[in-house]
């Protein structure tokens, strides 16, 4: 009877609290190691696990909640002091600022030095544990109002090896123009701009467009971030507004659209003035 009552008593928790709840001194005890000021992403359910996350391309599930994604690129202090071209990095964020993937590029110093912003490259994109989730790959491509043929393009793995949509540039001699592209290279969605994209004193939007421009559904947008930031780093950051409900594939898409953008009109440094 002893060991029953004893079995019983530890089963119940402490006083007050209901069985099997865990003691409030020992979480606090627990959790006053956890480093404050530390945003990172929330802790997802197991893919599959919910209804609208079946058959998502794994470490996409998040971006199924996303209506806002954050786009920071990092500032190269290297390439700041030598007025040079360094790969490029990313942090891609939600709109609480939490960090969910990353971006990182890869190209050789030759393309960078010698074909600037028009050079060939891959960027691959990594969640927080450091699975690659998104490959993202930029072919030597003209930028030209001129030249209304072999313009920017970029093509759009996820996971890497399954190509889920492209990026292309349109021709038009008046507005910077996109088109999102599925696997198969049909259009879905416009991206047009504006005619200035300098932004000197104030954010760029790209708006996103159904296919025949005639509904906004959402914009790409590079904020401003100050005159000295724009003229003397080559520090940008963008914000992607899109639906929630959107396709991840087409917010995979997006996210690489940012990036061609980036690359495009905003890409500069000490050596270009």
């Amino acid at each position: 009877m002893a060991s029953k009552d004893t079995q019983n008593h530890k089963s119940r928790g402490p006083p007050g609290l209901l069985p099997g709840t865990p003691d409030p001194e020992q979480s606090l005890h627990i959790s006053s190691f956890i480093p404050k000021n530390q945003l990172w992403q929330p802790d997802l359910p197991p893919p599959g696990s919910l209804p609208s996350t079946v058959n998502l391309p794994p470490g996409l599930e998040y971006l199924s909640q996303l209506d806002l994604i954050i786009i920071h690129q990092q500032v190269e202090l290297l390439g700041m002091i030598l007025g040079t071209e360094t790969s490029n990095k990313y942090e891609i964020k939600n709109s609480l600022g939490q960090r969910i993937y990353f971006a990182v590029e890869e190209s050789i110093c030759f393309n960078r030095t010698f074909c600037s912003t028009l050079r060939s490259c891959t960027l691959r994109i990594t969640d927080n544990s450091g699975r690659e989730v998104i490959t993202v790959n930029r072919p030597l491509r003209c930028n030209s109002c001129w030249c209304p043929c072999y313009l920017q393009e970029l093509e759009i793995e996820a996971p890497p090896g399954t190509v889920v949509g492209y990026v292309a540039q349109k021709w038009d001699p008046f507005l910077p123009k996109f088109a999102i592209q599925n696997a198969n290279k049909e259009d879905i969605l416009k991206i047009v701009g504006p005619f200035a994209t300098c932004g000197c004193f104030g954010d760029v939007d790209f708006e996103v467009k159904t296919i025949n421009e005639k509904l906004t559904i959402g914009k790409i947008s590079k904020y401003w971030s100050g005159f000295v930031n724009n003229v003397f780093t080559n520090a940008d950051n963008f914000g992607i507004h899109v639906p929630a409900d959107l396709d991840v594939t087409v917010k995979a898409a997006m996210i690489g659209a940012c990036f061609l953008l980036d690359f495009t009109f905003f890409e500069h440094s000490l050596a270009g003035l």
